[in-house]
């Protein structure tokens, strides 16, 4: 259980009128009632449409095309059985995203003591950015501390970091690698070293909105709960067209789909980006985790989802706080957003198998849908790529087809984007349309490359 721990009104941070560069939360795009209420009618009428392009512009015209080549209509109905499947994951998924409701924030006077993580390697002045929105958040001083640790860094990030514990000497705590050894190192140096009844895990290349840390611990207050995931958003989104794109993906990632994931009590990835985590709970599991295996090689990236996992395997609920804000920077360029995603991928196929046999641990309602939920979404995969070779294949006969496939996925993919305008109101929204065309064309080889790589260790992107 998280304790009280004092007063805060002589050690509050700032108020939200102190803010730092990227990271307010007041936003004149995000909607009102009336709004919202108008994007949850276009989803649900939206839906029938995106039943009628699936299940006649495309199922129907495929399977007509394929009349003349019997020999590959078997291969179509793995396709249509997990179209219909995800049909209805889809109506599933967005009743329950209606009905999440971020939890209230910690009550500054309650607060429990706080130890703010921030790994950092070769991140130079961003990481004192980072430091600084920390210190001047919205939490009581005397129950907050931020360890900073130099994971061997070979350009001036050591400078930035010494520079904000001579600002804030009773706040930061400077720690250091003599030579680089991977953030989960880095994290397990200060999990050891840090004095708090809850962990946050911020990254050196983000900022946190002035509330972030008071909305992040409130749901901790239920002793079921053992992480909590921040909303993660794009710092640098005016810096090209992938950090726009990539600014949809991450509302989608977070409004929507941990938004739905926090309702069942069973968010799959709480990110480095910003999480709470319940020291009681993360202790014992240090070990297991700082010394992961898997097929034989030691584990390396995807810290954070592995953490998530051992939680959940340990019997802890995870969650999602809406109203606890972190902006980080993101790739501006397709090579370094290449190596991103695919170290995303290598770590998702690497948990993804040990949440397979965790699942079943977890409570009977919650079990099915987390079942249901994952064996649909991994499908996928396969279903993609065999349909892009059915398309292709009968694309040279029935070249309409193409077209066809082309047009539902720019209705499928702009009927998706509406869940981004419940959570701003914004024409950034067709940027997703745009990244559903981009990342068929040029991301789709990332998976199978993930799958084939899976024992790799690199970071990639340092």
């Amino acid at each position: 259980m998280i304790t009280p721990h004092g007063s805060a009104s002589a050690g509050t941070a700032p108020t939200l009128a102190a803010r730092v560069e990227g990271a307010d939360v007041a936003d004149p795009r995000e909607p009102g009632k009336r709004w919202t209420y108008l994007v949850y009618a276009l989803i649900f009428s939206g839906f029938a449409v995106v039943c009628y392009l699936q299940v006649y512009s495309v199922v129907l015209r495929l399977l007509g095309a394929a009349e003349h080549h019997q020999g590959i209509r078997p291969f179509l109905y793995p396709s249509l059985l997990w179209l219909g499947m995800g049909l209805v994951l889809l109506a599933l998924r967005t009743v329950i995203w209606t009905a999440y409701r971020p939890r209230p924030a910690a009550d500054p006077e309650a607060a429990p003591r706080l130890s703010v993580i921030i790994p950092a390697y070769n991140e130079g002045a961003m990481v004192l950015k980072a430091i600084e929105s920390v210190a001047r958040a919205e939490y009581p001083r005397e129950n907050l501390e931020i360890l900073v640790v130099d994971d061997g860094s070979t350009d001036d990030t050591w400078s930035f970091i010494c520079r904000a514990a001579e600002t804030y000497p009773e706040l930061v705590t400077p720690l250091r690698h003599a030579r680089n050894r991977g953030k989960r190192e880095a994290l397990a140096l200060a999990f050891r070293t840090a004095r708090g009844e809850v962990f946050v895990t911020l990254d050196s290349d983000s900022v946190v909105a002035p509330n972030a840390l008071l909305a992040l611990v409130g749901p901790l207050r239920d002793p079921r709960i053992g992480a909590v995931a921040g909303k993660v958003l794009v710092y640098n989104r005016d810096a090209g067209i992938i950090p726009r794109m990539l600014h949809v993906r991450y509302v989608l990632s977070f409004d929507l789909l941990r938004s739905i994931e926090s309702v069942y009590r069973t968010v799959y990835c709480c990110p480095g980006a910003l999480t709470a985590l319940r020291a009681a709970a993360v202790r014992p599991l240090l070990d297991r985790w700082q010394n992961q295996r898997f097929l034989g090689r030691g584990c390396t990236f995807g810290e954070d989802r592995a953490m998530t996992n051992y939680l959940l395997e340990a019997g802890y609920d995870t969650a999602y706080q809406r109203s606890a804000v972190v902006r980080t920077v993101v790739p501006t360029d397709f090579v370094k957003l290449a190596k991103m995603l695919l170290r995303w991928e290598r770590s998702a196929v690497r948990e993804e198998i040990r949440f397979a046999r965790i699942v079943w641990r977890r409570p009977l309602p919650i079990c099915l849908i987390a079942v249901f939920d994952r064996f649909v979404i991994n499908f996928r995969h396969p279903i993609f790529y065999t349909s892009l070779g059915l398309l292709v294949f009968l694309g040279a006969d029935h070249p309409s087809m193409v077209i066809r496939t082309l047009t539902a996925m720019g209705f499928v993919s702009l009927f998706n984007t509406l869940y981004f305008l419940r959570s701003e109101r914004s024409l950034d929204f067709l940027y997703g349309v745009l990244y559903a065309y981009f990342s068929a064309f040029t991301l789709f080889w990332i998976y199978p490359y993930a799958v084939l790589t899976v024992r790799a260790r690199s970071w990639l992107t340092r």
